[in-house]
């Protein structure tokens, strides 16, 4: 084994050994108002996990800027506590990784992109509908999280209010989501990406 102490570690080794490990990702491409619910911001996170099922609960972690500053989608997550979390499959692959482009907090990411914006079913903010599942979340809890009383990244765990399936990827009669045809998109280290392949069944013990 090669060993490395954590505490010797830069922040980029870290992010580097953390985003190299920890694969496939899943990504959760989220649109969100800001406070005037005048711009639509998009981006993507791949630090994004289910956190419970009784209550609906995924996590959502983000990353503060170089500046200690939020990042757009947590300052609208915080100040109107909704958003949409699409999934991406290669369908929306490019766009996706369009709206991860830096811009002012007025400007939209979806601006110039061809996608078609669609009224949510329990929320303000608008869903993409390309994308081929869609979750309709609120804020259930934040937490800052913090390296020696700075915030060093931004954790949501949201509450699941909706969710939209294309009929593509959906068995409605078995209420059943079809891995094979969805084909997510999940994150790896640096620009690469994977989909799920050789899909293994194996029953777990009683």
């Amino acid at each position: 084994m090669i060993e490395y102490e954590a505490n010797n570690l830069t922040t980029q080794q870290h992010y580097k050994f953390l985003t190299g490990s920890i694969i496939p990702r899943p990504i959760a491409w989220v649109t969100t108002f800001n406070k005037a619910k005048e711009v639509i911001n998009a981006a993507p996170f791949s630090y994004f996990s289910v956190i419970a099922k009784d209550l609906p609960l995924v996590s959502l972690s983000i990353n503060r800027q170089p500046n200690q500053q939020m990042k757009d989608t947590a300052k609208n997550l915080s100040e109107t506590n909704e958003a949409v979390i699409q999934i991406v499959n290669d369908d929306v692959l490019v766009l996706m990784n369009a709206t991860a482009a830096t811009l002012s907090e007025t400007e939209s990411e979806l601006s110039n992109l061809p996608v078609t914006m669609i009224d949510s079913k329990k929320i303000a903010v608008p869903g993409i509908q390309e994308a081929p599942i869609r979750l309709e979340v609120k804020v259930h809890q934040y937490i800052p999280i913090t390296n020696n009383q700075i915030i060093i990244s931004d954790l949501f765990i949201l509450e699941v209010l909706h969710y939209s399936f294309s009929e593509d990827v959906f068995d409605a009669d078995k209420e059943y989501i079809l891995p094979e045809k969805l084909s997510p998109v999940a994150r790896l280290a640096g620009e690469t990406y994977s989909h799920i392949s050789n899909l293994i069944d194996i029953k777990r013990p009683k």
